[in-house]
């Protein structure tokens, strides 16, 4: 069982060749940038700034791995939606990911992060299908949690499972980094990948 009592941050790759040994699995994610992965990554180490967010959405252009107990990656992919960049730029991104998706061997699965406050993107919704289309395990983090009435939660996980055409709402776990809701059970979840007890 993982318990991320000790995480440093390892290393920052723009190619495969510069990825790290695939001796351990790795959980990826995904989402527009300004979602909260660098929170997420922080609340869920319990390390302040073990991942660095930045004040400009978009500025994460490589896959960012933090090494979690010499037993997982967990890898920070560069967000979407956001980024002033030039379309080669984006389009080489687009293919980095592409690769990176369908064939890293030892990835587990992706959290995809989306904004609980909103109904899905076309980014998110486009992310979602293709990592259906690699054949990709995947869980949907719905951050900002606490910005939500707990009275409208149910209202708001019926449009993410809609929008995202998911089989269930427990493919859903709404997540806050300011009060840590949905820290455990996202624990839960990796570990039970892990574990390869988790059906999607």
């Amino acid at each position: 069982m993982i318990q991320a009592q000790n995480i440093e941050f390892m290393l920052s790759a723009a190619s495969p060749k510069q990825y790290p040994v695939p001796d351990r699995p790795e959980i990826a994610l995904a989402g527009r940038s300004n979602v909260g992965k660098s929170s997420f990554i922080n609340t869920m180490t319990n390390h302040k700034k073990i991942a660095r967010i930045s004040s400009k959405p978009g500025k994460t252009q490589q896959l960012n791995y933090y090494n979690l107990d010499n037993s997982l990656y967990l890898v920070d992919v560069p967000g979407y939606g956001y980024a002033k960049v030039s379309k080669t730029e984006r389009s080489r991104w687009q293919k980095q990911l592409a690769d990176y998706f369908v064939q890293r061997e030892n990835l587990e699965a992706v959290f995809l992060l989306v904004d609980f406050r909103h109904r899905p993107s076309k980014d998110d919704i486009n992310m979602k299908d293709f990592l259906d289309q690699c054949q990709v395990p995947y869980f949907i983090i719905a951050t900002k949690a606490d910005k939500v009435k707990k009275n409208q939660w149910q209202n708001h996980l019926q449009a993410i499972k809609e929008d995202l055409d998911l089989v269930t709402e427990d493919q859903i776990l709404p997540y806050s980094s300011a009060n840590r809701e949905g820290r455990d059970e996202a624990w839960e979840v990796i570990n039970a990948l892990l574990d390869g007890d988790y059906d999607e």
